[in-house]
């Protein structure tokens, strides 16, 4: 019987190995403009995001936003865009990729209280959409469509 691994490898998907946290969160490595960075993988999250300390590092060109971020026990906060970045994820890249900047402050807080390392941002729902994704919650694989 063919593996979920040899099924979606099959049909062109490549597999990108996911780290689960001492929060129960996936987290996951990915490139931003040729930069590396540590992100949570949230599928409840509509918008993929980083932290307004990863403008300089990701190199992302910032603009003003009218959207309020909402989320991990904070509401109404301030947000900028950041519009046509290249994403990478294992073999997976995508170009023209659109990030909302946020304080994450908060959510790097919670992390450290539970004795786990801060993150960069969060990958969402915007690019598990766009990379055709498919999570394997046992092997803690995530598969995104080449």
């Amino acid at each position: 019987m063919e593996t979920l691994q040899q099924f979606l490898t099959n049909k062109g998907y490549a597999k990108v190995k996911l780290h689960l946290t001492k929060t129960n969160h996936f987290e996951i490595k990915a490139s931003i403009n040729g930069k590396k960075g540590v992100f949570i993988l949230d599928t409840g999250a509509s918008s993929s995001c980083v932290g307004f300390e990863g403008i300089e590092t990701f190199k992302l060109k910032a603009e003003d936003s009218l959207i309020k971020a909402a989320g991990a026990g904070a509401i109404d906060m301030d947000t900028k865009m950041s519009k046509k970045n290249k994403l990478k994820i294992g073999k997976w890249t995508t170009n023209k990729v659109v990030l909302v900047l946020f304080n994450l402050t908060h959510v790097n807080t919670a992390l450290k209280n539970h004795n786990s390392e801060p993150v960069d941002g969060i990958i969402g729902a915007d690019i598990l959409k766009k990379g055709k994704a498919v999570i394997d919650y046992e092997k803690k694989y995530l598969y995104l469509r080449l």
